[in-house]
């Protein structure tokens, strides 16, 4: 881990709109603050997909204010873990970190009625990367 013992987390998808965002957003309120978030994408979006907004909202978690952000060397570097959702090749690999590739469906075109699954999946995934990570979800 980082020199402040803090664990770090990056979410990389291709635009950085949806499914890294929804699992930014949830780590970000599930562990309360005890891990660093980062998400980035390898070819960002203009926005965030508002599908995914308004799924995160009906579970209370807001992620307006996001915005896709270019995947960089340095946001590798710096992250303890790096969760890739189909970023294929464009995510850079170093050695003693920690990856995971989650599989999951694009949510970008489809209805809130397709999102809700990915962003339930999502949620669960972040809830067993917290307990890998030896924190407590705080809700």
């Amino acid at each position: 881990m980082t020199d402040t013992q803090t664990p770090s987390a990056l979410f990389v998808c291709v635009h950085n709109a949806g499914r890294s965002q929804m699992a930014a957003g949830f780590l970000r309120e599930l562990s309360g603050g005890a891990v660093e978030v980062r998400s980035a994408g390898s070819m960002p979006a203009e926005q965030i997909n508002p599908t995914a907004v308004e799924a995160m909202r009906e579970v209370g978690i807001d992620i307006t204010a996001e915005v896709p952000k270019v995947l960089t060397t340095d946001a590798v570097r710096e992250s303890d873990v790096v969760i890739t959702m189909g970023c294929g090749d464009a995510c850079p690999v170093f050695p003693g970190k920690r990856y995971e590739d989650w599989e999951l469906e694009d949510p970008a075109g489809q209805g809130i009625d397709a999102v809700r699954p990915i962003r339930d999946d999502i949620e669960q995934r972040i809830r067993g990367l917290l307990t890998s990570l030896d924190i407590a979800a705080v809700r």
